[in-house]
């Protein structure tokens, strides 16, 4: 949502996809305050108030958004399995702990199918890279209207939540791996790296230019290829969440049974506070049927009248939507996070092989 309401899908759509960015304005550059012009006089450390600012800060701008909730979906990882880990002992592991071990156990035989060598440091890298790429693509499943919403009421204009939907933070990681890949190499083979990157795949002095552009272009492709992936499937699932979004709000204005309540109370403007309340229903009710206090015929029947309350029947199907695209994204995001880790134990064990 761009200041107000989006007045068109194109403004809509580039609001979400804008991160809340901190870097430096040059001297000169124009921007706006508070409906006037005004001319910036030195160089200037802000916050970025739409994409020309993000242009004109360049390479060396933060993006605040991406850091805040990657580094925190990492910081819970550590703090949760810190837990799970304090607690485990001899007898048979029930709830959390028992899920925790499957995926330690998971990851532990992901790495003796792919890793050839022998290091310590592997089998925790893939656990991270694995639980930390899958808890970012997770945040893809949270509705995309409903945090940005909250921190616009804070008065914070840009938010995005997924952070592997930023290039910078998946290339981030991907570079991390690759210089791991350099060290292995150069640590395990030594002079051998060279010869590797000079004598194949023709082993003669002669084609040492041809075997080293080769050798070369394939090795720079691991991590540009590691990271595009990431972003790239991850950034197509959150803007086919984007358009069924604006899908969600198509009938919003046009009556209670087009938009429902939410429009004949609110008009266009989404209220967060009403929706927050049939989500709260929604889940009461649902945890009724869970313990058997009322049939799922009735259960479906007063969740399908909710919905339809609040969103009006445009707003019911375009719900459905991204409740069947969030359930089929529930495989994207775990296979994303799978191919990862994969790929990065495949080139640490290529880095750790003697022969080429």
């Amino acid at each position: 949502m761009a200041v107000g309401n989006p007045s068109s899908t194109t403004e809509y759509i580039q609001h979400h996809l804008q991160n809340l960015v901190y870097g430096k304005l040059p001297a000169g550059f124009e921007r706006e305050v508070d409906g006037h012009s005004h001319i910036l006089m030195a160089d200037t450390w802000t916050i970025a108030q739409g994409a020309a600012e993000v242009s004109a800060m360049g390479f060396w701008a933060i993006h605040v958004d991406s850091m805040a909730w990657s580094v925190g979906l990492g910081l819970c990882f550590c703090l949760f399995f810190s837990i799970c880990a304090a607690k485990i002992s001899h007898d048979p592991p029930k709830g959390f702990i028992n899920f925790i071990e499957l995926i330690v156990e998971f990851v532990d035989g992901a790495v003796k199918d792919s890793f050839t060598g022998v290091n310590k440091l592997v089998a925790p890298l893939a656990l991270t890279i694995f639980v930390w790429v899958f808890l970012m693509n997770l945040m893809d499943l949270i509705p995309v209207d409903l945090i940005p919403m909250v921190f616009m009421a804070a008065g914070i204009e840009y938010q995005k939540i997924v952070p592997s939907t930023d290039p910078n933070v998946t290339m981030g990681m991907a570079l991390g791996v690759f210089v791991l890949m350099l060290f292995y190499n150069f640590r395990i083979k030594g002079l051998g790296f060279f010869k590797e990157l000079t004598m194949h795949p023709f082993n003669h002095w002669a084609f040492i230019p041809i075997n080293l552009f080769m050798e070369l272009v394939g090795l720079f492709a691991k991590p540009f290829s590691l990271g595009l992936r990431l972003f790239g499937n991850m950034y197509a699932g959150e803007m086919i969440f984007i358009l069924i979004a604006m899908m969600f709000a198509a009938g919003a204005g046009t009556g209670f049974v087009g938009g429902g309540l939410n429009a004949y109370l609110f008009g266009k403007e989404t209220n967060v506070f009403l929706w927050l309340v049939i989500f709260t229903l929604v889940c009461f009710i649902a945890r009724l049927n869970l313990n058997d206090k009322i049939s799922t015929p009735f259960t479906i029947g007063l969740v399908l009248s909710l919905l339809t309350l609040g969103g009006g029947i445009y707003a019911l199907g375009g719900g459905l939507m991204q409740w069947g695209w969030a359930i089929f994204h529930i495989l994207v995001i775990t296979l994303q996070a799978f191919i990862f880790m994969v790929l990065t134990i495949v080139y640490l064990s290529m880095a750790h092989e003697e022969g080429h």
